[in-house]
This record gives structure tokens, C-alpha cells and sequence, in this order.
């Protein structure tokens, strides 16, 4: 399992996902005095960099629905024109950065990608100066700041969510759980950094080696240690290609189970969907967009290309959607990031979103538990904000 895992994860975080974020030393862009400025009635600029080009079949598969899915948002705009031009990147950070220069040079008002965190934070460096933004399809907060954005699902927002959905429901004592790698550690603080001002405590974190013989060798003791602390919950950063299995069936054998300790995912625990039908997460809660839009998305995509989307493709379509939403407006200031960072936010196709002035981002994202290995949503997505949710 974890020898198939390692290769899963490589590919996973070259894609972005949430369960496979890394942290990176970050160059942090400076803000610029300058804002692009746009002109009214002219169709808006809008850079485009993509991994495409790389060699890799995948970077080819995902730059490809990228695309596709930014063509549909412009499509779906009305009253504001996009001039959406395309630059290949590969998955070279240089390369990134050298046409984000040339995108600006070519006029850009804004930059959407790239898709890997260095890369994102090489293009944010290379256009620092010049006022222009970059709103990345990445989910790697170390990198967000200065002018770049991330897009991508976050274990912040993820875990904010969920710590204050498990507090209202009086789960509010927890254990976190977290693999010895860069990502658990990174998940293991957002969840603790998630407990301030919900309601929750944290009653402490444990953690294994991140291999099969690990979480063998760590199960009795993690179990021991929710015992002793008292945990009503356990929040474990797990994903399904890792430890989550082994740990969903080590644990109850151990006697702790989503029953006498709410078992808690920071990672999506339906895909693959098999993973639902294993019996120690059954009763388990984990967070995702709002089922109802997402699978609109979809099947939207799937009709107009005759392929499912990747996972992150919905991204270059909220991207677009709030330049769109932005632009119409007339303002020549309306890609600066005082208007980026508006409180009301956007509407995107997996449910509603807003930039951070760090950077960061916040979406609406629905809880959702196992019962009977089906999905059910116990808590519905957010569809605005400042409402139950948030």
C-alpha cells in the first residue's frame, strides 16, 4: 500500500491536490504600489500559464481540461469580454517565470496559473513589480502572499470548517492524528491553529512513521492516547491512498471508533469511492463543495468535451468567473487586490469562494459523513457568506 502510495502522492501534488500539498521555502512577492489598469469596454487581457508542454501525459491531460474549463466561463460571461491568452509552462518554475513576463509584456492585466506551487511562486516573483496578480491554481498556502493567490482547496479552510461544525455538535475535545511527512505536519497545524476561537480544544496529537509497518508499530499507542486524554473526536490528516485504511481498521480493533471518538478527515474520503465501504469509517465526517454544483460542473464538461474534468479544472473556471465578475463592473482599478479581496466574494461552479489579503482563500464547503458506505450531507455547503457555515 504505501510503496504504491509514494508514487500517488508524487503525482497528486504535482497536480496540486489537497492531500498531497507540500511546504517549500517561499520567496514571498512584495506588493506593488502599481494596479493594472483597465480599459473601458476593451476586452480584458488575462494571462493563462499552463503546465502544458512538460512531456508528462498527466500535465498534458491537466493542462488541457484547464483550458477547457476557462473557455467555458467565458463563454458563460455577460457584458465583459476576456481576451484569455495562452502560455506553456511546463512544470519548470524558470519557465513560469519567464512568461509571466511575457504575459505582462504582452499586456496582461492578470495572471491565472500556474498550477505548481513553485511555479506559482516563481511567476509571483517574476511580476512583482509591475502590479499584476496571480491568482494560482495551487493549494499551498506557504507560498500565498505579496501578489499571489491561491485557488486550490486549503487544510486551513478545510480544517476551519470542520473544527467548528464537530465544536456545535459537541465533539469538542480532540486528537489529532498526523503522518511524519511534510503534509501531515502542515495538516496537523491547521487543525490546531482551526481549535482557537471555535469552540474546540485540542486534547493532543500523536503521530506514526509514514509507512505500513508505522502505523502498525503507532496504532496501540495512538489508540491509548485518545483514551487517556479524554478525545470525543479525531481529526487525522490521513488520506485515502495512505494510512487512512490501516488506520480505520487498526484503531476500532483497538477499541476507539467513530462512535465513542467522532472520527474526522481533513482529506476527501470518497475518492476512490471504495474507500466507502470500508467498515472503520463508517459514521466518519469529512468536508467537500457543495455536491449539487460540483456535479453540475461535471456533467456541463463532460457534454461539451467528452471527458470528465480533472479534479482542479473547476478552478480555472472560478478564476475566470471572478475576473468576469470583477471587470463588469468598470473600474480600471478591478483586478487591484483591494478589489480581488472583496468580503462578498464569488460564486464559482463548486460553490462560493473569496481571496484572502494573505493570499489565501475561503470556500463554502459542505460536511458530509459515511452512513451505510453512502455520502450524506449533515451540514449543507454555505451559498453566500457571513451565513451558517462560516
Amino acid at each position: 500500500m504505501f510503496t504504491v502510495l509514494s508514487n500517488r502522492r508524487k503525482a497528486l501534488s504535482r497536480a496540486a491536490l489537497i492531500a498531497a500539498a507540500f511546504l517549500m521555502s517561499a520567496c514571498e512577492p512584495l506588493p506593488s504600489s502599481r494596479a493594472p489598469s483597465l480599459d473601458a469596454g476593451a476586452p480584458v487581457p488575462v494571462a493563462l500559464i499552463l503546465p502544458g508542454g512538460s512531456g508528462n501525459s498527466g500535465d498534458e491531460v491537466l493542462a488541457r481540461n484547464l483550458k477547457q474549463a476557462a473557455d467555458l466561463a467565458v463563454a458563460d460571461l455577460d457584458g465583459v469580454e476576456i481576451d484569455l491568452r495562452v502560455y506553456n509552462a511546463g512544470a519548470n518554475p524558470a519557465t513560469s517565470a519567464a512568461m509571466a513576463r511575457r504575459a505582462v509584456d504582452d499586456g496582461a492585466k492578470v495572471i491565472l496559473g500556474p498550477v505548481f506551487a513553485e511555479s506559482a511562486n516563481a511567476a509571483g516573483v517574476a511580476v512583482a513589480g509591475t502590479g499584476v496578480n496571480v491568482l494560482s491554481f495551487s493549494n499551498n498556502t506557504e507560498i500565498a502572499g505579496g501578489n499571489v493567490f491561491v485557488l486550490g482547496p486549503t487544510f486551513e479552510n478545510t480544517a476551519s470548517r470542520l473544527m467548528r461544525y464537530a465544536a456545535r455538535s459537541g465533539r469538542n475535545r480532540v486528537m489529532i492524528v498526523h503522518d511524519q511527512t511534510p503534509a501531515g505536519e502542515q495538516g496537523r497545524r491547521a487543525i490546531a491553529a482551526a481549535a482557537a476561537g471555535s469552540g474546540a480544544s485540542i486534547a493532543g496529537s500523536t503521530s506514526y512513521e509514514f509507512s505500513q509497518q508505522g502505523v502498525i508499530a503507532a496504532a496501540p499507542s495512538i489508540a491509548s492516547s485518545i483514551t487517556t486524554t479524554g478525545a470525543n473526536a479525531v481529526f487525522f490528516t490521513a488520506d485515502t491512498a495512505g494510512a487512512l485504511p490501516l488506520l480505520a481498521q487498526l484503531l476500532p480493533e483497538a477499541g476507539v471508533n467513530s462512535q465513542s471518538a467522532q472520527f474526522i478527515g481533513l482529506t476527501r474520503w470518497d475518492i476512490p469511492s471504495a474507500t466507502l465501504s470500508m467498515p472503520g469509517v463508517q459514521g466518519g465526517w469529512f468536508a467537500l463543495p457543495d455536491p449539487g454544483l460540483a456535479n453540475q460542473f461535471r456533467s456541463r464538461f463532460a457534454a461539451a468535451y467528452g471527458e470528465s474534468p480533472h479534479p482542479i479544472a473547476g478552478l480555472a473556471y472560478d478564476g475566470i468567473a471572478a475576473i468576469g465578475a470583477l471587470a463588469k463592473q468598470g473600474k480600471a482599478n478591478a483586478l487591484s487586490k483591494a478589489a480581488l479581496t472583496q468580503g462578498a466574494g464569488f460564486a464559482g461552479v463548486n460553490g462560493v469562494f473569496r481571496l484572502r489579503p494573505n493570499g489565501t482563500n475561503e470556500r463554502g464547503l459542505a460536511v458530509a459523513q459515511i452512513q451505510n458506505a453512502q455520502v450524506v450531507i449533515i451540514d449543507p455547503a454555505p451559498r453566500s457568506f457571513g451565513g451558517a457555515g462560516f
